[in-house]
């Protein structure tokens, strides 16, 4: 049996650390005897791990500054203090940090694996973990194979950084015939009128995910007459910004947040359209979802969307502006045969993304290491 540790910053309410509890939970457990360890003790998602997963933490809380604070030590001090057992393979499943950790390994018999989840733009934000675009590059190129989530976030990590370890993208692990069967639960209190056109959007409420421009497009659509309900799930910093321009504007009917939700999937199945209004991703778990469960998805150009929705065939891809957006969401409201023919594409295109495919990629490559 192979042992496997993998190393994520928390457990949160992130893409990343839901993925991640996807993976571990489906892998064959007669293959590999796996743990998780997080740096830090929090997140909602440590619930969902499977009573066959071993976890871990390093730290109980999450002090301001931890970031800085473990640039002090080395990544080899950071092992040595922070992993005590020996792993056959070691996986840091978090660029940052985690990477930073697990590269500190020098023991031969082990296997180092990173995963890069997001696109980092400039060279600084990659090396922002570490205390020097030398030392990022010096231990990412300890790790024998780098997976990054979509072509385009493999791009943008190899063209930041001099690196000559072999890079692969593999696909985000999605439970989809739980998803589909959670999808069908009800929506209490009637939730989705019949007669309004319904839109959501799903992730941690930071300024990246573009919740505030869904708020101004939908804020420019009801003035022009639309009958448009806004549903937000999803908890974070922007929160309580969100939420009084909402107030401020009259829209707490209109635009709802739901907060954070243990099932997403039946809110998701009843909207009329989903949208990523993000500044930046990786590979979109939330849009993924989405079209497991048949729903249309409106998107801006991020990474990954291309791949996943091909050249606007399963999903419709704007500019990544407001004014872009602006025109694909309402292109789809009055179009209803538009509308319907993105949702049978969602449904074919969910398929791509089962369970069983996207965990044995993942097993293959951790064989493919020994």
């Amino acid at each position: 049996m192979t042992k496997v540790l993998f190393l994520i910053h928390d457990l949160g309410h992130g893409g990343a650390e839901k993925v991640l509890v996807n993976l571990v939970n489906n892998m064959n457990p007669k293959k590999f005897d796996i743990t998780v360890m997080t740096l830090f003790d929090v997140g909602v998602n440590r619930q969902f791990l499977a009573p066959h997963v071993t976890y871990k933490s390093c730290f109980s809380k999450m002090p301001p500054g931890n970031s800085k604070m473990m640039k002090v030590l080395t990544p080899e001090q950071l092992h040595n203090w922070l992993i005590k057992e020996h792993y056959d393979i070691e996986v840091a499943y978090l660029e940052g940090p985690s990477a930073r950790v697990i590269s500190g390994c020098r023991d031969n018999n082990t296997k180092l694996v990173c995963w890069i989840h997001i696109e980092q733009k400039t060279t600084d934000r990659a090396a922002a973990s570490f205390r020097s675009k030398r030392e990022a590059e010096g231990c990412y190129n300890r790790f024998d194979k780098i997976i990054t989530v979509s072509e385009t976030v493999k791009s943008d990590f190899t063209s930041l950084l001099s690196i000559q370890k072999p890079v692969e993208v593999l696909y985000n692990t999605n439970e989809t015939e739980k998803i589909i069967e959670l999808s069908k639960e009800n929506v209490e209190n009637n939730l989705f009128r019949a007669d309004t056109f319904n839109i959501i959007g799903v992730g941690k409420l930071l300024k990246s995910k573009g919740f505030d421009r869904l708020f101004r497009i939908q804020k420019k659509l009801l003035e022009e007459g639309y009958n448009v309900n806004v549903y937000i799930l999803g908890e974070g910093p922007e929160f309580t910004a969100l939420k009084r321009d909402a107030k401020e504007n009259g829209m707490e009917k209109r635009f709802i947040l739901l907060g954070y939700q243990t099932n997403p999937y039946k809110f998701v199945s009843k909207s009329d359209l989903f949208v990523c209004a993000s500044f930046a991703e990786g590979f979109s778990t939330a849009a993924t979802e989405a079209l497991v469960v048949g729903t249309p998805v409106c998107t801006v150009e991020v990474s990954g969307m291309k791949e996943m929705l091909g050249n606007n065939t399963y999903g419709l891809i704007t500019e990544n502006d407001d004014k872009a957006l602006y025109q694909g969401i309402k292109s789809l409201m009055d179009d209803d045969s538009l509308l319907e023919y993105y949702r049978k594409q969602a449904v074919v295109r969910g398929k791509m993304f089962s369970t069983e495919k996207t965990v044995k990629a993942v097993e293959n490559m951790l064989f493919s290491l020994k």
